[in-house]
């Protein structure tokens, strides 16, 4: 089953962003690479697809876990909680519809 994982940003989190940021995009090319990444990427804080110094206000990551307690451990081991990026995650089970 697909989970959505969304995360909320700490204000001003860019620098810590960076900071980890390839050690968290690792984690999601392993997920892509067993076919479970749906879709991932970061929420701008403006509205632009490149935000500059603005940053990001979070993300959303739409994988395949075998079960909702999988998809919250996957979540609590990301790089970015443990680097204090995220301030709130919520994961919760995901049905896709569309695209078919």
């Amino acid at each position: 089953m697909f989970y959505l994982i969304y995360s909320e940003d700490v204000e001003n989190s860019l620098a810590l962003r960076m900071s980890v940021r390839e050690n968290h995009l690792a984690r999601l090319r392993v997920l892509q690479d067993q076919g479970k990444l749906l879709v991932a990427g970061p929420c701008p804080a403006i509205d632009s697809e490149n935000p500059g110094d603005a940053g990001f206000t979070g993300s959303l990551i739409v994988a395949q876990f075998d079960s909702l307690a999988e998809a919250q451990q996957w979540a609590d081991q990301d790089p970015y909680i443990a680097a204090g990026v995220y301030k709130k995650v919520t994961v919760k089970p995901y049905k896709k519809v569309l695209p078919a």
